[in-house]
């Protein structure tokens, strides 16, 4: 049920609290409130949430700091962390993802964008598996048949650019790096560069559309969703 799905709001601004607050708890979410890094790591170590909505620039305690410490505490590291800031800079959002944030969320927010996010994670939590086929935006992702759908289009694709595809698919918004994809898609036993990963990114592109998997400067890839 999703009263279990727990999530923990870390915003200064009182009005974004509040709308988020009424969003989530309006779905049936558990949620608890901090307004700085040092309230979010406290309430964080009892009420340990899935999932947890981040501000970057807060008094006492920013939220990369407080990402960086909850990743350290055993319980928490597996939280996900979407990180919510006005801040645009590029610096901003490699230091988001280099301390362990799961993804990232320019305000000012949009409720209906944010909300699909969080149903799309905690429905992805409850499968806990791998599916065969993944129904995403247009596209039927089909692991049995290596085939992809677009529309009423079938599109094949070679192997490891399918599985590259399939691979974010199913962790979509979840940003990887080349390092991570090349030891998930390819293995640790196979020796290729991280271009090799740049090189399938382009192809998958080149036939489905830009769209679908994003490119995080100074990080890597994930899929992105549409709202």
């Amino acid at each position: 049920m999703k009263q279990s799905n727990r999530i923990l709001v870390v915003d200064d601004e009182e009005d974004i609290v509040e709308l988020l607050t009424y969003n989530l708890e309006k779905d049936g979410y558990d949620v608890k409130v901090a307004h700085n890094g040092k309230q979010a790591i406290e309430i964080a170590k009892d009420f340990v949430p899935q999932l947890i909505l981040m501000d970057i620039m807060m008094p006492e305690l920013d939220g990369v700091e407080a990402c960086r410490r909850i990743r350290q505490m055993a319980k928490l590291k597996d939280a996900y962390i979407i990180f919510l800031t006005a801040r645009s800079e590029e610096f901003s959002e490699i230091a988001a993802f280099e301390a362990g944030g799961n993804d990232y969320i320019s305000k000012p927010i949009k409720p209906r964008a944010l909300m699909s996010r969080v149903h799309a994670f905690f429905k992805r939590e409850t499968l806990g598996i791998e599916k065969d086929i993944i129904p995403i935006d247009d596209l039927i992702i089909d692991r049995s048949s290596y085939t992809v759908t677009q529309g009423t289009t079938k599109i094949i694709l070679p192997k490891k650019e399918f599985e590259l595809l399939y691979f974010l698919a199913n962790r979509p918004n979840h940003v990887f790096s080349r390092e991570d994809l090349l030891n998930h898609v390819w293995g640790r036993d196979v020796y290729v560069i991280p271009r090799t990963v740049d090189v399938h990114i382009r192809k998958v592109r080149e036939k489905l559309g830009d769209d679908y998997i994003a490119t995080i400067k100074g990080i890597g890839y994930k899929y992105s969703t549409k709202e």
